[in-house]
């Protein structure tokens, strides 16, 4: 039976509103698991932070979202050892590097293509502005090139990246959106408005935004029940991170509770694949 897997990002919990400190990593994911959490996010490319935070996961039957940041295509290699060896739903890939020649971009996500088809972890390019992808068109460009490119949907850098207009999303952006999301199998969660990519969930002048993105992760999640395995799962992850992510106040704290908005996020991502 094909399930949903909500998973939070480590790097969100770090400096929450309240806390003097960041909590230790083993208090953080007590916390998430309590929650009801399915896992957490977190880089995988020191072998010791990886295996000492594979053990906190083990104790709270947490699994875990591998993130790196490659600035080649060999640089992969490391975190495919890393999550064969510790365990992850799936690898996410922020390309840090950025060729302004198509054909570069090209080769290089095709090199990660190619690694990615010798490994048992599902293998996703995340939608990232400021990385080699920063631009939503580039994106579809390399989709049409690389048919075996598998993304992972975080919307919110190109609402910035190409200053959205207001919702209702004109229809020639709103296809160039759902091609991306037909071939996402994975997202993370954030809503952005064109110049803030994480805004506040509550405020009214937000609620058009928050509607758009909830309407683009429900078309992503019905998709992806339709070519998905029957067994197979779906992962969401809550990544509300702090300063410059987060909007902050004249006294430099965050305007708002983030570990109370994810768990609001929590539970939208759940109406979702309800509804899809």
């Amino acid at each position: 039976m094909q399930q949903l897997l909500i998973i939070q990002s480590l790097w969100g919990m770090e400096r929450l509103k309240g806390q003097t400190s960041d909590l230790p990593a083993a208090a953080a994911i007590a916390k998430v698991a309590a929650a009801g959490f399915d896992g957490v996010t977190h880089h995988f490319t020191d072998e010791t932070e990886v295996k000492t935070l594979a053990a906190l996961r083990a104790a709270h039957g947490l699994t875990a979202e591998a993130q790196c940041f490659p600035t080649a295509i060999d640089e992969l290699k490391p975190t495919l050892e890393l999550a064969h060896r510790y365990g992850a739903h799936h690898i996410t890939i922020q390309a840090d590097v950025r060729p302004r020649a198509f054909a570069q971009s090209a080769r290089i996500v095709e090199g990660w293509c190619r690694l990615a088809e010798s490994s048992d972890i599902p293998v996703y390019l995340e939608t990232h502005r400021g990385r080699l992808n920063n631009d939503m068109l580039l994106m579809l460009d390399l989709l049409e090139a690389l048919p075996d490119l598998r993304l992972l949907a975080d919307l919110s850098h190109y609402v910035v990246a190409r200053e959205f207009p207001a919702p209702p999303v004109p229809g020639e952006m709103e296809a160039q959106v759902q091609a991306l999301l037909a071939r996402a199998w994975a997202a993370h969660g954030r809503i952005a408005a064109p110049g803030q990519v994480q805004v506040e969930l509550t405020f009214p002048q937000h609620q058009p935004w928050v509607a758009q993105f909830s309407a683009w992760w429900t078309s992503l999640m019905r998709g992806w029940k339709a070519r998905a395995g029957a067994a197979d799962s779906f992962a969401f992850t809550c990544e509300l991170g702090p300063q410059p992510y987060a909007i902050s106040g004249p006294t430099g704290e965050d305007l708002t509770d983030r570990w109370a908005d994810a768990l609001a996020l929590r539970d939208i991502a759940r109406h979702c694949w309800a509804a899809a």
